[in-house]
């Protein structure tokens, strides 16, 4: 058994029942066998041995009461992954599937996807196990004030510095900031995807959505093509979908599809924007109501979903856009996007491709762009937000565009030149990985065993 099959073996052993932490590692370390083909020096510093394990893991009980008086307990969580190249950075994630599994997996990616924006980052998640749906707006602030009320003595601006993620946006992030300048008495930026009223920046909602057709126009133009004129397929309907529809249309190109947890929408037009925010931003409502505006669209609900797959992949079109969640596009869905004639898929959600999906898409050769990297636009905006605040500054909504636009162009060219590199000049999956595990590792290396 070689070096990477053995490390993963054994992280099974200590760190069992953990899947989607599993997944995560070995897409990441079976990617290094041409970088160790080349050089021993990462093993004789037992670099894999010490990143697959994250510098503190930390868990703890959320006891909160709901509005009927009744006393409510989640588990929460954060995972501290790497200091190695910053403070600890990643987002909160609530949600009922949330356990240690997923925040490992959530924290590793974090690591080597900062890794890429070249910012001075770590990695790091947390989250919890709680599920806002359905919750009055007085039930979220009690839980995210006792979320905090743990969560506030390991969290710090040049420590370890939270943001959102699915199930945390703007009015949680409030109620979480709150609470922690009232437990320490301080006003700092300790946490990102503030309002604009008191430390928020410009394009964090949008960046996420933003990065991932930024990545995807570069993938395009660096084989002589562009996003102009093409179909795109697009899950989710959070922020980071919104957006990413919102700049497809900017650069001419039409989103087709959009989902949530209970169906799929198709409109073959083009989705109505304006009416999926109203719907999800405002309302908070159930992507079917769309059709009472648009009946010749189709709904798809979640039990009608084909067995191997999803229904949003299984229409004909140009682009695909994960945006949802991990795991949700499957071999089958693979299949089904390359015969109906996909020759882009760009992540903008964090491992939403299962490993035979992602197998498929290289074996074509298609433009793949990796969520670690087409994702990143996210991270990289809550560092710029992270200086900000630093210089007590505020920049325009342009020139936080305009970096962020430089940061996903960066990360476009260092994934492709270290693929090429390697002599897979297709793969950026690879570069991406090789790319962002050189920079942790040589720093690792540098900053001696700790």
């Amino acid at each position: 058994m070689n070096y990477i099959h053995s490390t993963i073996a054994q992280l099974k052993q200590t760190s069992p029942a953990q899947s989607e932490f599993y997944q995560a590692v070995e897409e990441v370390l079976e990617s290094l066998e041409p970088l160790f083909a080349k050089t021993t020096n990462y093993q004789k510093e037992a670099i894999i041995e010490r990143m697959v394990e994250p510098e503190r893991q930390l868990m703890f009980r959320v006891p909160w009461v709901d509005d009927e008086g009744n006393i409510q307990v989640n588990k929460g969580y954060r995972i501290e992954f790497s200091s190695t190249l910053g403070p600890y950075k990643g987002g909160l994630r609530f949600h009922p599937s949330v356990n240690a599994s997923i925040i490992k997996f959530l924290g590793f990616e974090q690591v080597f996807k900062n890794s890429l924006t070249g910012l001075p980052i770590g990695g790091g998640k947390g989250g919890a196990n709680f599920d806002p749906k359905g919750r009055s707006d007085g039930e979220i602030m009690r839980f995210c004030q006792s979320f905090m009320n743990e969560l506030y003595r390991h969290i710090g601006p040049t420590t370890d510095v939270p943001a959102g993620d699915i199930g945390v946006g703007a009015r949680e992030i409030g109620y979480l900031f709150g609470q922690y300048k009232r437990l320490t008495g301080r006003y700092d930026g300790v946490l990102t995807g503030k309002s604009l009223m008191w430390g928020g920046s410009l394009v964090r909602k949008e960046a996420t959505g933003y990065g991932a057709v930024y990545f995807a126009n570069y993938m395009l133009q660096n084989r002589d093509d562009s996003l102009a004129g093409k179909r795109c397929l697009i899950s989710g309907s959070g922020n980071v979908a919104i957006y990413a529809m919102e700049k497809l249309y900017q650069l001419n190109a039409k989103p087709i599809t959009c989902s949530d947890s209970r169906g799929t929408l198709f409109h073959d037009a083009g989705i109505d924007l304006t009416l999926i925010k109203e719907l999800k931003e405002q309302q908070r409502g159930c992507l079917s109501k769309y059709k009472e505006s648009y009946p010749e669209a189709t709904y798809i609900a979640r039990a009608d979903y084909p067995e191997d797959g999803h229904a949003v992949w299984r229409f004909k079109a140009d682009a695909a856009f994960p945006c949802a969640t991990q795991n949700e596009l499957t071999q089958g869905d693979a299949k089904a996007l390359l015969s109906n004639g996909c020759i882009l898929v760009s992540e903008g959600a964090n491992m939403p491709s299962t490993k035979d999906a992602i197998d498929c898409f290289i074996k074509a050769k298609i433009a793949y762009g990796p969520g670690k990297a087409a994702n990143a636009g996210g991270v990289a905006t809550s560092q710029l937000e992270m200086a900000q605040n630093a210089s007590m500054q505020s920049w325009t909504f342009e020139e936080v565009d305009a970096k962020l636009q430089h940061i996903m162009k960066n990360i476009f060219n260092i994934a492709n030149e270290t693929a090429a590199e390697f002599g897979q000049p297709t793969n950026l999956l690879l570069g991406a990985n090789i790319a962002g595990f050189r920079r942790v590792a040589d720093a690792m290396i540098e900053q001696g065993v700790v």
